[in-house]
């Protein structure tokens, strides 16, 4: 599915419970209307996968040709993913500022992808003086913690402050909105990673699914990235091949505003600009054309061309 609207990896979640929560918290009553449980720790052991359940999605990943990994939600499902041979590891936000987890991940050697939500600048650049060291190959993404995240609080110029700040790592964008204008806004930016979450229907039990995209969404997001890619194109301002026609027709020519007499010295009020039939100097020209001498009579209304002026050279457009 997820290789069919044209992503890239397919990222699940994976915790070792008993590691990454405590009794307390295990025990605590969970009576939401997104339980799947009486506990907090009976909800989630419902919902986790086994370990050989992963190694079935990795190997289907594998057949239909996708990457697949998960966020290790703590150090021992890091060590579980480590064993598994996933492409890269995602931290997910809650454990950026995790430093013994964030040390740990690094020294296995593989690309890192960290989330940023409910962390500071401050600490983002500790994240970096910790990890570049140990790892080089990791990126920054900017994330907000919400679910669903309103768009006044997506930040995206914290993609811009992120670039400043760490030039030499990719930034991307992890996104918690609705809909897919503002992560297509963010490939716009620069976003070099863009990671969503997906669901099958939004209206499933669990807080997740309304802040997910379904198929016919993600789809729709994948053809747009792809699109504002291209469009992202060169630094480079210059007529391009593309625009000829249009110049061609609609580009303007330097031509007399009066009868020039020949050897007549040029000057500004002898000149206007239209366009023209033949194609002359360009409008750009026409301060160059003054003081020049014309060779020829020039009728109103006539294109100003190299042949009708003296000693004139026409500046090369770059």
């Amino acid at each position: 599915l997820l290789q069919d609207c044209g992503a890239d990896c397919a990222k699940f979640q994976k915790s070792e419970l008993e590691y990454k929560f405590n009794k307390k918290a295990l025990e605590r009553p969970y009576t939401s209307k997104h339980s799947w449980g009486k506990t907090y720790g009976e909800h989630k052991r419902h919902l986790e996968f086994s370990h050989d359940q992963y190694r079935e999605l990795k190997k289907y990943a594998e057949e239909v040709g996708i990457f697949f990994t998960a966020s290790g939600m703590d150090e021992m499902a890091v060590e579980f993913l480590h064993e598994l041979d996933v492409p890269f590891f995602k931290v997910g936000s809650g454990d950026t500022n995790n430093f013994p987890y964030l040390e740990k991940t690094a020294k296995k050697g593989r690309p890192m992808v960290i989330s940023s939500g409910m962390q500071s600048m401050s600490t983002m650049h500790q994240v970096y003086q910790i990890v570049k060291p140990i790892n080089p190959n990791f990126c920054f993404l900017q994330c907000t913690s919400a679910y669903p995240l309103q768009p006044e609080d997506v930040n995206l110029r914290v993609i811009s402050a992120y670039q400043s700040a760490f030039p030499d790592i990719p930034i991307g964008y992890s996104g918690h909105e609705t809909g897919i204008a503002i992560s297509v806004a963010a490939v716009a930016m620069g976003a070099k990673v863009v990671e969503r979450h997906v669901t099958l229907d939004k209206t499933w039990k669990g807080s997740d699914h309304q802040a997910s995209l379904e198929p016919g969404e993600l789809a729709e997001l994948v053809k747009a990235i792809r699109t504002v890619e291209k469009a992202m194109g060169s630094p480079i301002k210059q007529l391009l091949p593309c625009e000829m026609a249009c110049n061609e027709k609609l580009g303007k020519s330097v031509v007399a505003k009066v009868t020039i007499p020949e050897g007549a010295i040029l000057t500004l009020d002898m000149l206007t600009v239209k366009v023209g039939e033949p194609k002359g100097f360009p409008p750009e020209a026409i301060f160059d054309l003054v003081g020049q001498k014309a060779k020829k009579t020039i009728e109103e209304d006539e294109t100003i061309t190299e042949q009708a002026v003296e000693n004139h050279v026409k500046k090369a457009k770059c």
